[in-house]
């Protein structure tokens, strides 16, 4: 855990003062390397740690752009109500890959991603995430603030496909709840 936050310390002072600032609807990629820290006992990185690296790059375009002034700022906090990966390859202990994150579209409550893992140009894993803010315990338009933080922005309806990955996540939890 520490690792974690010593990373989310590097995005974002590296976010907020060194690198050059972004839009939040705009792609994003960024090139890390598996390291000993990520990996398991087979040399593949684990799959809890595809997780860590989805959260650093969101947190890096809500650091580089103008989402941190209109929400943290604010009083508000990121939520991520839903995230599911999808693994193809596992990645390979000492060699580069890229993480690509993609606004897939958004609505009232929540903005969708679609986060790429590529290694050696080959897709070995996508995650798409299901993420929002919320301010005293309501969650925010984020259609609204999307459009505040990029001016450019026009609103991106989530594809079908997309939307029907998390649309049962809700009735899961109540389903799992009553056989407890």
């Amino acid at each position: 855990m520490i690792y974690y936050w010593l990373h989310m310390v590097y995005v974002y002072i590296g976010s907020r003062i060194f690198w050059e600032k972004i839009r939040p609807t705009s792609e994003l990629t960024r090139t890390r390397r598996v390291n000993l820290l990520d990996c398991e006992s087979f040399r593949f990185m684990a799959n809890s740690k595809y997780f860590y690296y989805m959260d650093l790059i969101r947190y890096e375009v809500v650091f580089r752009s103008k989402l941190y002034d209109n929400t943290v700022r604010k009083g508000m906090f990121g939520v991520l109500a839903s995230q599911k990966i999808i693994y193809k390859k596992p990645l390979k202990m000492f060699v580069k890959f890229d993480i690509t994150l993609k606004l897939e579209g958004s609505d009232e409550k929540w903005v969708y991603h679609r986060q790429v893992f590529k290694q050696n140009g080959q897709t070995c894993a996508i995650g798409f995430t299901k993420a929002g803010f919320w301010k005293n315990k309501k969650a925010q338009n984020m259609n609204e603030i999307l459009i505040s933080s990029d001016p450019d922005y026009k609103i991106k309806v989530p594809s079908e496909e997309l939307l029907n990955l998390f649309e049962k996540d809700y009735s899961i939890l109540k389903i799992n709840d009553k056989t407890i």
